[in-house]
């Protein structure tokens, strides 16, 4: 797939929300609820081995970097995949909640040898702050709580350690988040890290990957998509945030309005059925954890609303709830997975 980066808007549903709580519980993205992050813009010079400093803008932070970093730690699998593709992999000395996704077939390998901090949970204070870091890469700025007994970014930077949040998880861009966030993260990144070129590289993968997606979208007609999380028999609508782009730049007319009430402060909310009914959108996308909790949700989705026409087409994707954490490249994996089953006729 071939074609221009630019994304084509779509319409908007404006149908109000009948709400069962406020916000939803939804326990598959313990991150994206605590929902904060990094800046979007970045003022950088050459690397810090170059005797120049690098300074960027995060989460309304400013770092300011001497030298590279050498003793670099990814709290979470997503940001430890990006540490590695970028070439920092001899630096990263702990990764960290390596049983909430695994890392790709491909850089597995490297990752063998890495020092383990914590499988399901951010590292408790003294793990993180046992290995010395002077740099750490989170999603979230959930993983920095201090009252969870989590290292704060204050407490790291009395210990010689800076923190990087991923753009999209930024707590005033948590909402608005788009998939090209991941892009400020891998120039950020590379400034950071002193290595540029494999961030232009890796950069100029991600915008080819979603240029093709467009390509093969064109003009046609975009199907309507609701995006859900189903725990037991809890039902949630994902109207906001990084899931909603993921939905629009895959071409899907996402049936709940991320600018609605429901979802200006928070990017999920819980739902009736009926929401999902009457809006009868043509597929239906979901966050899963593992196949046992896929297999539970389709469950759900077909006995819930077989006369849907998502159900009735079999137009409901799974999608890893890795893929959409704030700071991802799963996040482009998740857009074509989408695109691919929205639009399985495309070239």
């Amino acid at each position: 797939m071939t074609g221009n980066a630019t994304r084509a808007t779509s319409p908007r549903r404006s149908r109000p929300l009948t709400l069962s709580t406020a916000c939803a519980a939804l326990a598959v993205l313990p991150l994206a609820l605590t929902a904060c992050g990094s800046g979007v813009t970045a003022d950088s010079a050459d690397t810090g081995d170059s005797g120049q400093t690098v300074t960027v803008t995060n989460c309304g932070r400013e770092l300011s970097f001497d030298t590279t970093p050498s003793s670099v730690v990814g709290l979470m699998p997503s940001q430890t995949e990006l540490l590695i593709r970028l070439g920092a992999g001899d630096s990263i000395v702990g990764q960290a909640q390596t049983e909430v996704s695994a890392l790709p077939d491909d850089i597995a390998d490297e990752a063998a040898d890495i020092p383990v901090l914590s499988a399901d949970a951010p590292p408790a204070r003294e793990d993180l702050l046992a290995v010395t870091p002077d740099f750490v890469a989170s999603p979230t700025e959930y993983e920095f709580t201090a009252e969870q007994g989590f290292a704060s970014i204050e407490q790291l930077n009395e210990n010689g350690a800076q923190a990087y949040v991923a753009t999209g998880g930024c707590a005033d861009r948590r909402n608005t988040a788009q998939v090209t966030d991941v892009l400020t993260d891998i120039a950020d990144l590379g400034a950071i890290l002193g290595v540029p070129d494999a961030a232009e590289e890796l950069t100029q993968d991600v915008e080819e990957r979603l240029a093709a997606v467009e390509d093969a979208i064109g003009d046609s007609a975009r199907p309507t998509v609701a995006q859900v999380y189903v725990e037991g028999d809890s039902l949630s609508a994902i109207g906001a945030g990084i899931e909603a782009d993921i939905i629009e730049t895959a071409g899907g007319d996402n049936v709940f309005d991320p600018d609605a009430p429901e979802f200006a402060d928070f990017f999920a909310a819980q739902i009736n059925p009926e929401e999902i009914i009457s809006r009868a959108p043509e597929a239906i996308v979901f966050g899963v954890s593992g196949a046992e909790h896929e297999e539970r949700t389709r469950e759900y989705l077909r006995g819930t609303f077989p006369d849907v026409p998502a159900v009735e087409d079999d137009l409901l994707i799974a999608v890893p709830a890795s893929d959409l954490y704030p700071g991802a490249l799963g996040n482009v994996d998740a857009v074509e997975t989408i695109a691919q089953r929205l639009y399985p006729d495309a070239p």
